[in-house]
């Protein structure tokens, strides 16, 4: 009941980490535009659940010790609450999901697994019709004919049966005779062929989910150095005053014909400015 020096530099860092978390999730929840939809998010659920316990666990520490010795209904009500409390405690390795905001992979896979429901029940579908004809087979053939007592019961034998058709094999129950070992080669068959047929419109989906969230994230950074560009362009412009250099212009003069020596038609015309004929003449020193 008394914390060591190591639990008291683990209880810190994970005070600082929980600090953290939760300013980010009160900041995200400020800046949602619709509250219900946030709250609705699965990895905002997860966040949640992996922040909630620390909180938890601080407000029932905080109860005094002097309570564990009341009676038993008391000390019972204690103990049940001290395992909710553990379980409550294990949730924080859902900090690991937070991992998925900015893992592309993560995020394949759960899109992957939201999108293929229904291969995913085919599958489960396909196990059970399985587990459910080998089981009662190998029972027959261990338990019946040859007296063995790892098979001792039909649901027992459940058990091998899923471990052997997800080709996984522990090895714990093992059957001995020539007809439980038949059976266990046609249910290793089988699980092999029922795992590829739904795995393969799982992998195709896989597939596509990762091309898809790759194009998303490749627009959305796209995006993103457009406005970063256009926000550096605009500070320029402001820095420069929104001044536009021109060349300066030039006086010229349009003499008139009809009487000679005089100037008339004073104009201030830029550079590019120009008339026909030979009637433009730059304005003599002298006339000043």
């Amino acid at each position: 009941g008394v914390c060591s020096q190591k639990c008291y530099h683990m209880f810190i860092v994970e005070t600082v980490c929980v600090g953290w978390f939760s300013l980010e999730f009160v900041l995200r929840f400020v800046q949602a535009r619709s509250k219900l939809e946030f709250l609705r998010g699965p990895l905002n659920i997860i966040d949640a659940m992996a922040i909630l316990p620390y909180y938890v666990s601080l407000i029932v520490d905080e109860n005094p010790t002097s309570e564990h010795e009341r009676p038993s209904g008391g000390k019972g009500y204690l103990d049940k609450l001290g395992l909710v409390l553990r379980i409550l405690r294990a949730l924080r390795i859902l900090y690991v999901m937070r991992l998925a905001r900015h893992s592309l992979g993560l995020q394949t896979l759960g899109l992957t697994v939201r999108r293929s429901t229904r291969e995913f029940g085919l599958l489960l579908l396909f196990l059970c019709v399985a587990v459910t004809l080998f089981s009662p087979l190998v029972h027959l053939a261990e338990s019946e004919l040859t007296g063995a007592q790892d098979f001792s019961s039909i649901p027992a034998s459940y058990w091998w049966a899923i471990i052997s058709m997800t080709t996984v094999g522990y090895g714990d129950m093992v059957p001995r005779s020539i007809p439980g070992q038949v059976v266990a080669l046609s249910s290793i068959l089988s699980g092999i062929l029922i795992m590829a047929f739904p795995a393969t419109s799982i992998f195709h989906m896989f597939s596509r989910s990762y091309q898809e969230l790759k194009q998303e994230h490749d627009r959305l950074f796209k995006e993103e150095c457009a406005a970063a560009a256009a926000a550096a362009s605009g500070t320029e412009d402001e820095q420069d005053g929104g001044w536009v250099a021109f060349p300066p212009p030039r006086l010229v003069l349009t003499p008139d014909t009809e009487t000679p020596g005089s100037y008339e038609d004073v104009s201030l015309l830029g550079n590019g400015g120009e008339t026909s004929g030979n009637n433009k003449h730059l304005l003599p020193a002298g006339a000043f």
